[in-house]
């Protein structure tokens, strides 16, 4: 987000590049709108990358939320910026044309009758500078791929979360939900570049004086770790993976160093980086040290705050204890709450124990094989998560984030996600 990138300097990018790089990163996506100082930005950004010397690119991605996309005249705008870094030495090249992409855009004519008539002139304007590979994310019925010729691919952005839920779903599919939407746009678009994307979480709360974005999307059931496996499996069909997001803070599902007191997620940056090695070498790589990565909310779905913005819709989407607790109870908030856990994934170079507690009640005990495994643990009211692994009666990796406490009365609903991880 170049928009939460006002006061970085050239050092700034190259730090933040430098620790992409480090964590299998090969590019930044530049999601760009219309405010004028974002473009010194972007020149800033490749001019790091350029200096930095290590190969690493960029590339364009219009926030058409932001930019107008309504008469001709608008292209122009897009022109420009391709300009300033169509033929830049660090431009992601795709198929031998400069990568461009959108969020957003499906509404835009460009002062002509249609979607794919108005992308179509925009984009012969854009090739005025340089050839270009266009891979938006339209939100439209993937059915009409084939109508667009102005496209040569599609950027699923909504594939990062099973946003398909509605309190209505069927409680066995809000427990670990289905992942698998990105079948729908690979059956239409063929042959072309598919993007597919990856996301640990999404909560943004805002109220109508502000942004007027207030909800959440089930990020619970290791969402990044699952979102990678269905990926994986998936590997030969897929051509680009997008993570969802750098530095997005106000949608919490940021992996940057973080302007959020006290939630940093820098911990998921390092978990996400070993799936994303997994999928550009094709193979699991093989884990070289024990490590523990715990997140959960800051307190219970269904707490109460007096916050002038309401709870975010969707908060319900939540997992109950089991359909049997479901059918015995007959208080409808009973029937919406959660069991609030901390999620947790393990990577444990050889089999080990591993055990879970919320602050200081027994232990729950879990066999863990070598390679990465999925563990879960009721949080307490009051009480913190702790976790261990043990191998041989020794204890090889602990995770016990002292600050976290699991509140139940918040100043103001907040559903992002604390992580922490093993030293």
């Amino acid at each position: 987000m170049v928009g939460n990138a006002y006061p970085y300097t050239i050092n700034d990018w190259c730090s933040d590049i430098r620790l992409a790089q480090t964590h299998h990163f090969d590019a930044f996506a530049l999601n760009v709108g219309n405010e004028e100082w974002q473009k010194a930005r972007v020149l800033d950004g490749y001019e790091a990358a350029r200096q930095l010397h290590t190969g690493f690119k960029l590339f364009l991605s219009f926030d058409m939320t932001s930019i107008p996309g309504g008469s001709g005249a608008d292209i122009e705008f897009l022109r420009r910026y391709l300009e300033l870094v169509g033929h830049h030495p660090n431009q992601l090249m795709y198929q031998g044309r400069a990568l461009v992409s959108t969020f957003a855009g499906d509404q835009c004519t460009f002062g002509q009758t249609s979607l794919a008539g108005g992308w179509s002139v925009a984009r012969s304007i854009l090739e005025t500078v340089c050839p270009v590979h266009f891979i938006p994310a339209f939100f439209i019925d993937p059915t009409r791929y084939p109508t667009l010729s102005c496209i040569d691919g599609i950027f699923h952005w909504n594939g990062g979360w099973p946003i398909h839920l509605t309190k209505d779903s069927p409680r066995e599919e809000i427990e670990c939900p289905a992942l698998d939407t990105d079948r729908h746009h690979l059956q239409t678009l063929r042959d072309r570049t598919y993007m597919a994307a990856v996301s640990p979480w999404f909560f943004t709360h805002y109220g109508p004086d502000s942004w007027d974005k207030n909800w959440t999307y089930r990020g619970d059931d290791w969402l990044l770790v699952r979102r990678w496996e269905h990926l994986l499996a998936r590997r030969n069909a897929i051509d680009i993976v997008q993570f969802i997001s750098w530095n997005d803070y106000g949608e919490s599902h940021y992996i940057a160093p973080a302007w959020v007191d006290g939630f940093s997620h820098a911990p998921w940056l390092e978990l996400n980086a070993y799936f994303a090695r997994a999928f550009k070498e094709g193979r699991m790589p093989p884990i070289e040290r024990d490590k523990i990565f715990v997140w959960a909310r800051p307190h219970p779905k269904n707490a109460t705050a007096p916050d002038a913005v309401p709870r975010p819709r969707d908060w319900e989407l939540v997992s109950p204890r089991s359909l049997r607790d479901l059918f015995r109870t007959t208080q409808p908030e009973r029937m919406l709450q959660a069991e609030d856990k901390f999620w947790v994934v393990v990577f444990a170079r050889a089999p080990c124990m591993a055990f879970l507690a919320a602050g200081d009640e027994r232990p729950r005990r879990f066999t863990c094989p070598a390679g990465v495994s999925k563990l879960s643990c009721p949080l307490r009211i009051g009480h913190g998560m702790r976790a261990e692994l043990v191998r041989d009666r020794v204890v090889v990796a602990r995770c016990d984030p002292r600050e976290y406490r699991f509140e139940a009365e918040p100043e103001a609903y907040n559903f992002n996600a604390y992580v922490a991880a093993s030293e």
